[in-house]
């Protein structure tokens, strides 16, 4: 609800989702009606229930009663998403069957953001399958400790088959989920294949702080600017 260039953050979120090609529908799902009121008339709002404890079982609700195929779970706080990889993410679960998942990763820069544990890690396979995800630093270079030589940073966005949505809302909290706080986990352990769109760029702006909203608004603000010359 954080107000950036005279709009809040989730209308800025829903915005740029609704520039991607690929999808049929948007649907922002919230148990708050505060996120309806400040939303615009065309937006299309799917009130859920307020018990759920990932954002990925509030959207399997949102979407119990939609026809269809694929479903892209979109956080709220990512003001300056790229449409692009909505797109990238549903075609990679229709050119490979194999998957019931796809996720977005870009690589991590600096040892400082290596160690955070608030920058989740992943490595894949050489097919570019997640093997793991993990707050620790991963894969850890024996050879030179705490640099990230391959390291990549996972983008809180998922696309899902629909069915494999459903079988993952069913499931239960596993181990490792609730050891990192990771929801994705929960696919690993249960067998689910999860692809992952590797970009070179660096991370999407994620609004987590009061720090990441003032940078929101600087970017935005520039953004607009060079559209107005």
């Amino acid at each position: 609800m954080a107000d950036i260039g005279g709009r809040p953050l989730i209308d800025h979120v829903w915005r740029r989702a609704c520039l991607a090609r690929l999808p049929e529908r948007v649907l922002i799902a919230t148990d708050d009606e505060r996120v309806r009121r400040a939303l615009p008339s065309e937006a299309e709002i799917v009130m859920t229930s307020a018990d759920h404890p990932t954002g990925s079982d509030r959207v399997g609700e949102a979407v119990a009663h939609v026809a269809c195929g694929i479903v892209v779970n979109v956080q709220g706080d990512l003001p300056l998403l790229d449409p692009t990889l909505i797109d990238e993410l549903i075609s990679m679960l229709r050119a490979d069957r194999d998957l019931g998942m796809a996720t977005a990763a870009v690589p991590i820069r600096s040892a400082e953001e290596l160690r955070n544990p608030s920058v989740v890690k992943l490595v894949c396979d050489r097919r570019g399958r997640a093997l793991y995800f993990s707050r620790a630093p991963i894969p850890y270079s024996r050879d030179d400790p705490g640099q990230p030589h391959g390291a990549y940073r996972h983008v809180g966005i998922y696309a899902f088959r629909r069915a494999v949505l459903c079988q993952f809302t069913a499931l239960t909290p596993t181990s490792l989920e609730r050891t990192e706080n990771l929801e994705q986990l929960r696919a690993i352990e249960n067998g689910i294949v999860i692809g992952v769109v590797r970009r070179a760029e660096s991370v999407p702006l994620e609004v987590d702080t009061p720090e990441d909203l003032v940078e929101a608004r600087r970017v935005l603000a520039a953004m607009e600017a060079r559209h107005r010359e």
